[in-house]
């Protein structure tokens, strides 16, 4: 990618014997919104430390905004706003001071500190509240005091690291898309991290699936869906007013069109798997045959179906090979409990 903001080449960790990264190759582009996706103690976090300089990497190299993420830590913490899952802040003052506090601590000059304090305060919604002690804000309000804490240095690149945990479905959904605007406003690069799907494949260009230490797949959704369900890629149930007659016939028949590659008729009910998006075709079918259609649902894979689809993949190889982990079983349960 000749725009790549991040590149990490053979990125590797160990602890002692434990490969908690392994061998990750990746490129992140300017201005992209990138999802790491994976379940607790897949080595997300610790991907993220060794980009920012945080834990040195056993093998393989880190570049972030051009900068040697182990020889130069320093440069691209610069370059880098850093969130972690959970934001501390002191209690016992306002937002206001916390953040103008934040701001002395990075060097922004004190005649621009209220300044950009008030205007951050804005952006990221908490306008009105920024003279409330934090000790009065809600896990959400604190999310996004955190991501002003990010912000006021006008960084190249934003990391989050798990940054909806414990807010509500509201706060969730204002959050992500506030990431999405200012991505897309301010042409900030965001690598969000996370185990929540649907958050994902609300705001991410594109997704990396990581199980175990290792980068499964990385591409845009609908990429990923293709290669995963190439004959299968739709899936339409088209429900009749009245049950089918002869349904083999019935399957022999729609198994002659190009795109339908699966057909499974019950009674009144039928799914056909298809290649392509065909739904108004085999709609058409059905009343030109002189049925009554009562319903017609049309499933796309989407992250979570692509999500398992890997997992069990990835889970199948290690378990046919003896190398199912504990690291690996550990992670898988805790995606469970999720």
């Amino acid at each position: 990618m000749e725009n790549a903001i991040i590149e990490l080449e053979g990125l590797t960790k160990f602890y002692g014997s434990l490969k908690a990264v392994d061998n990750l190759h990746l490129r992140i582009n300017a201005g992209e919104v990138f999802g790491l996706l994976g379940p607790n103690g897949a080595g997300k976090t610790t991907t993220i430390l060794m980009m920012l300089g945080l834990t040195e990497p056993s093998g393989g190299t880190a570049r972030v905004c051009g900068f040697n993420a182990t020889s130069d830590p320093i440069s691209v913490k610069r370059k880098v706003g850093y969130m972690p899952d959970s934001v501390g802040f002191y209690d016992g003052m306002t937002a206001f001071e916390n953040l103008s506090y934040i701001a002395r601590l990075n060097g922004i000059p004190a005649h621009e500190v209220h300044h950009r304090v008030q205007e951050m305060m804005e952006l990221v919604g908490l306008g009105t509240a920024m003279h409330k002690k934090t000790s009065a804000y809600s896990r959400g309000m604190k999310q996004r005091l955190g991501l002003a804490d990010v912000l006021i240095r006008q960084p190249e690149v934003i990391i989050l690291d798990e940054p909806t945990l414990g807010i509500d479905p509201t706060g969730v959904k204002e959050f992500l898309h506030l990431i999405r605007q200012l991505s897309r406003q301010q042409g900030i690069t965001v690598l969000l991290s996370s185990h929540h799907l649907h958050q994902v494949q609300q705001v991410c260009d594109r997704v990396g699936i990581f199980v175990g230490g290792k980068l499964l797949a990385e591409g845009d959704i609908h990429k990923l869906s293709q290669n995963l369900f190439a004959e299968e890629l739709y899936l339409v149930t088209i429900t009749v007013k009245d049950t089918l007659p002869d349904t083999t016939a019935w399957e022999a028949t729609l198994l002659q069109m190009d795109a339908v590659r699966k057909v499974t008729a019950s009674g009144n009910t039928i799914e056909i798997s298809c290649a392509e998006n065909i739904t108004p075709r085999l709609v058409r079918y059905f009343v030109e045959k002189g049925f009554d259609i009562m319903g017609v649902y049309q499933k796309e894979y989407g992250l979570e179906e692509i999500y398992q689809r890997y997992f069990d993949n990835n889970l199948t190889e290690n378990v046919s090979h003896g190398k199912s982990s504990g690291l690996f079983q550990r992670s898988f349960f805790r995606k469970a409990a999720h």
